[in-house]
């Protein structure tokens, strides 16, 4: 770790690759500010500048955007908004993304096109998961990449991963990848998989960058009880602060992007990454009690015993299906796609809801209810 004073602030910075310097807190470009009152409106471009703006003065240099983020319009802001900086001052980076336009080639020209650039320094495949992996494995687009790379038109490879813990360890011995962007927070930690991939990506010696820190925005508010509890040890701390200072204290946590759509996002940010102050032992129990509370009201609280396994007749491995439940009420029905990566007969609708696994749940689950709710959330293929 080392430091840099920008603004009156001490931004901190991560080496990368032995002569590269990251800012710990990069921005996110996924959920920009928006024209007021349309939720589904264009980019509010002059207070996105704003933002980028208040980002780069106050030391950060790491900014991430993708060919989907708001249609393709998130590169565009981006490339105006660092425009008004040296190229070398900054590093930006970009995502293929198979299903919005196959043809690699073409998709990663229209970036650059979009941002105005020669080189975009950090390069991904974009949402690596349980169904699209082969297509990223065997499309031809990492050779391609590769070749950009040796161009110096791409710095740096990785690619960013929604899917299970087995199938990112297929891809990350793919190859020496460069980095891995990961879905690290506290509660994917506790009750997800955040905890072994992060494992998984540090053992091979992988540079980690962070999304969802917050868990798109989960972490900022908490069940009552949680709040009171996280605001009486540190009154002075918002909630969300709690999570960044939570993955601030992962040594292998080179960047941390957060998508900052309003100033006072950014200001917190600004403020909590500066610090420096990381989460202590007693502030590391305490996160995990209120987040063994919030648990409890929000999702399927399965703690993976397995007494229902031996009982259904159809062999389905119901806690990771469950797991697999909690991340789609979290993160919306988009998460269930990564389902269609399994044979059909081990899927939530091969579920017969004969109701056998029920009586042997600890937790008293209703686990055909939730099946049933799977199935009928997932889009077919």
């Amino acid at each position: 770790m080392n430091f840099r004073t920008v603004g009156g602030n001490k931004m901190n910075y991560r080496s990368f690759g032995g002569d590269v310097s990251l800012s710990q807190l990069g921005y996110g470009s996924m959920r920009l500010p928006r024209i007021e009152g349309r939720s589904d409106g264009p980019i509010d471009f002059s207070r996105a500048k704003e933002i980028v703006h208040t980002c780069f003065e106050q030391g950060v240099n790491y900014f991430d955007t993708a060919y989907i983020y708001h249609e393709g319009t998130s590169e565009v802001l981006l490339g105006e908004a660092l425009a008004a900086y040296p190229r070398d001052s900054f590093h930006v980076a970009d995502k293929y993304n198979h299903w919005a336009e196959p043809d690699y080639r073409k998709q990663f020209a229209t970036q650059l096109d979009r941002l105005k650039m020669d080189r975009i320094d950090f390069y991904l495949l974009h949402a690596i998961a349980d169904d699209t992996v082969e297509s990223y494995l065997t499309n031809g687009a990492i050779e391609y990449f590769l070749e950009e790379k040796q161009k110096g038109r791409i710095g740096f490879l990785g690619f960013s991963f929604h899917g299970r813990p087995e199938v990112l360890e297929t891809v990350l011995d793919k190859r020496k990848w460069d980095f891995v962007q990961l879905q690290i927070n506290y509660y994917d930690w506790f009750f997800g998989t955040a905890r072994r991939q992060y494992e998984m990506a540090t053992e091979r010696g992988i540079p980690v960058f962070v999304m969802e820190p917050v868990h798109g925005g989960l972490l900022a508010s908490l069940t009552e009880e949680g709040n009171a509890m996280l605001k009486a040890a540190s009154p002075e701390k918002t909630i969300a602060s709690w999570a960044i200072r939570f993955v601030m204290g992962l040594p292998n946590a080179t960047v941390i992007l957060s998508g900052m759509s309003d100033m006072a996002q950014t200001q917190d940010n600004l403020a909590t990454i500066t610090a420096g102050d990381t989460l202590s032992e007693p502030e590391l129990a305490l996160v995990e009690k209120v987040c063994g509370m919030l648990h409890e009201t929000v999702a399927a609280t399965c703690t993976a015993c397995r007494y229902c396994c031996g009982e259904c007749p159809q062999g389905l491995d119901i806690p990771m299906l469950l797991q697999m439940y909690n991340e789609y009420k979290l993160g919306g029905a988009w998460r269930l796609s990564r389902l269609n990566g399994l044979p059909k007969e081990k899927r939530p609708s091969a579920c017969i809801q004969c109701g056998a696994c029920s009586p042997h749940c600890p937790q008293q689950i209703d686990i055909p209810k939730l099946m049933k709710e799977m199935t009928e959330a997932m889009v077919p293929v």
